[in-house]
């Protein structure tokens, strides 16, 4: 058998044990931390994998193929599973065909995610048994291995994998393909047709299924037992929270469970014979201790370690000191220190801009959403006032709205939402406005219409064929708004700031749903490039209007025999969006001549 060994991010080396595996359909949503999973999967010949427009639309593409008797797999970030619940609590019920990996990306410390949901407990709840990788190479092992035993099993498998493990690197042996001929499908109601009288009978093949995973679990390969001699004590960690562990070098036995659902009672409960202590340390929820625990296992676990953030080694070496197990530090946990803010920016030319700055200085309430706009929350804009989760925007907006009229408040509300979330969970929002209309209801919905799914990589969506034919999908918004019938919505080009701001002003005064589709698109996905702008500081008050609207290339600067600070434009960073000229009160900021780059010197 050929081999060779690479270099792997995790999510590739995931990608990578699909195909090894025979993997024929992979499905997904993006969302980091694994948006480069099916990206990596897409890269291989023979294989068919898409993003789908939600993460239950994804699921239910990978049960159908997964039905065909093809090995398959779903991935989503963690939040995505809350989106693929409904289909996932009835498919686990049903025997598999074709191997199934739903591959779920936790995101400890919340580097990209509004929460910090622990997926292990999803895991559980469906009856799945779960993988948990803490490198390169037991990512790759492991999804091979899952699909091995959901066709065994007849299970689907959960392969629960967090953001550092996503993006770090690692050496990664890559094997050869190995084929498998999808077997068909078969009609059988008792396999797929989860109905009452049949679900009964499935409750007890779920338990069943659960019960011989923990006899497999008893001397499973991916469960390591590392002892030492003479310890008393049994430290648990799994994922990378183990490798982080072995890095301190400690006198004491270490268990790592790579499947850390369902755990094995009689082998821990012969270790528990051994040892005086059993100290489980792992990220998130206790997890495993509550396992433990649940089978009568005396332990300890997070009255150790923090039950939010990552457990990296200064981590666990702190925790382990507070045990008593180790009695100095190596490793200093260093303070925070204040520092000036940096927060994230929309990019130069981004369609956003001149919206939100239209909208902080229109000081209505705006209800948020999910997406590049999210940044909107923060400085300098400060300009969305909720942010919760996929689509919720708009019913947020129909249930403040309501109950602000029966308390008299005739004040307009604003929703603004990404054409992908539209696409993604908003729609269904939006039939909803229909129902129970009322004459006094105000509400106003902007949908930025960038034609990608920019915060993710730029992915497409349901409208990227607007601005690329090779794009495969172009629904049109306001056609179908219309049908819903949403009558009042229109197109406005963003980049006209006065006519933006004007209608959307007129728009707020009106009673009924106003739907405004700002048509600009992603300047970075399409690569939009125009004449830069510079500032003539002999003209420039000084006043930061155009620094206000947040846009890399501008900054205050000290101009040679000029003393007081005036505006600049770095031209190799503007790519001509107007914006700044346009809120500029004197017309110092002028358009360059095409194919010159100017900067006032």
């Amino acid at each position: 058998m050929t081999t060779v060994k690479k270099v792997l991010t995790g999510n590739e080396a995931v990608a990578r044990g699909f195909y090894e595996a025979g993997g024929l359909l992979a499905s997904s949503y993006p969302g980091s931390p694994t948006v480069e999973l099916l990206e990596s999967v897409k890269k291989y010949e023979g294989v068919y994998a898409e993003f789908s427009v939600n993460e239950k639309v994804a699921l239910e593409v990978a049960i159908g193929s997964s039905f065909y008797g093809a090995r398959s797999m779903v991935s989503m970030k963690h939040v995505g599973v809350n989106v693929a619940m409904d289909p996932l609590m009835t498919f686990t019920q049903t025997p598999m065909n074709g191997g199934f990996l739903l591959v779920t990306g936790d995101d400890p410390g919340m580097a990209s995610s509004q929460n910090e949901q622990d997926n292990r407990i999803i895991g559980k709840f469906a009856n799945m048994p779960i993988f948990f990788p803490g490198s390169s190479q037991e990512a790759k092992d492991y999804a091979k291995l899952a699909f091995d035993l959901s066709e065994e099993y007849e299970t689907p498998m959960m392969l629960d994998i967090t953001s550092r493990v996503c993006h770090a690197r690692g050496i990664v042996t890559e094997e050869p393909r190995v084929e498998y001929e999808p077997k068909g499908f078969t009609p059988d109601n008792s396999k797929y047709t989860m109905l009452p009288p049949i679900t009964h009978a499935r409750q007890f093949a779920m338990k069943e299924r659960i019960e011989a995973f923990s006899k497999y679990a008893y001397d499973a390969p991916v469960n390591l037992l590392k002892e030492v001699e003479g310890s008393r004590v049994l430290l648990i960690a799994s994922g990378l929270v183990y490798h982080n562990l072995m890095e301190l070098n400690v006198p004491y036995s270490i268990y790592r469970p790579g499947m850390i659902y369902p755990l094995s009672g009689e082998r821990l409960k012969e270790l528990s014979e051994k040892y005086d202590r059993i100290i489980v340390i792992e990220e998130l929820m206790p997890f495993m201790e509550n396992e433990l625990k649940l089978m009568g296992i005396p332990c300890e676990g997070k009255e150790w370690f923090s039950f939010t953030g990552e457990l990296n080694t200064e981590n666990i070496e702190e925790g382990l000191f507070k045990a008593g197990l180790i009695t100095e530090r190596r490793l200093e946990l260093l303070e925070r220190k204040e520092m000036v803010s940096r927060p994230p920016m929309f990019c130069s030319g981004c369609p956003h801009r001149p919206v939100f700055d239209i909208l902080k200085k229109m000081k209505v309430l705006v209800m948020g959403d999910i997406g590049c706009y999210s940044m909107s929350v923060l400085p300098a804009f400060e300009a969305s006032h909720t942010m919760i989760s996929m689509g919720a925007t708009v019913g947020i907006t129909k249930g403040m709205n309501k109950v602000m009229r029966m308390k008299g408040n005739d004040k307009p509300l604003v929703s603004v939402i990404g054409d992908g979330t539209f696409f993604h969970s908003g729609m269904t929002g939006f039939a909803n406005l229909m129902h129970q209309m009322e004459e006094n209801d105000n509400m106003t919905f902007i949908i930025l219409q960038n034609g990608t799914t920019a915060m993710t990589g730029g992915q497409g969506n349901g409208s990227s064929g607007k601005y690329d034919v090779n794009d495969d999908m172009h629904i049109d918004i306001q056609s179908m708004l219309n049908t819903m019938g949403i009558e009042n919505v229109q197109y406005v080009d963003q980049f006209d700031y006065n006519l933006f701001r004007d209608t959307l002003k007129e728009e707020v005064k009106k009673k009924g749903i106003s739907v405004i589709i700002a048509t600009r698109p992603c300047a970075l996905k399409f690569k939009i490039k125009e004449p830069n702008y510079y500032v003539d500081p002999k003209i420039c008050i000084g006043c930061r209007s155009c620094v206000k609207t947040n846009c890399p290339p501008i900054r205050m600067k000290q101009y040679p025999g000029i003393d007081k600070l005036k505006s600049s434009i770095d031209p190799n960073m503007c790519v001509g969006c107007s914006v700044c000229a346009q809120v500029c009160p004197v017309g110092a900021i002028k358009k360059s001549l095409k194919g010159e780059q100017k900067e006032w010197i």
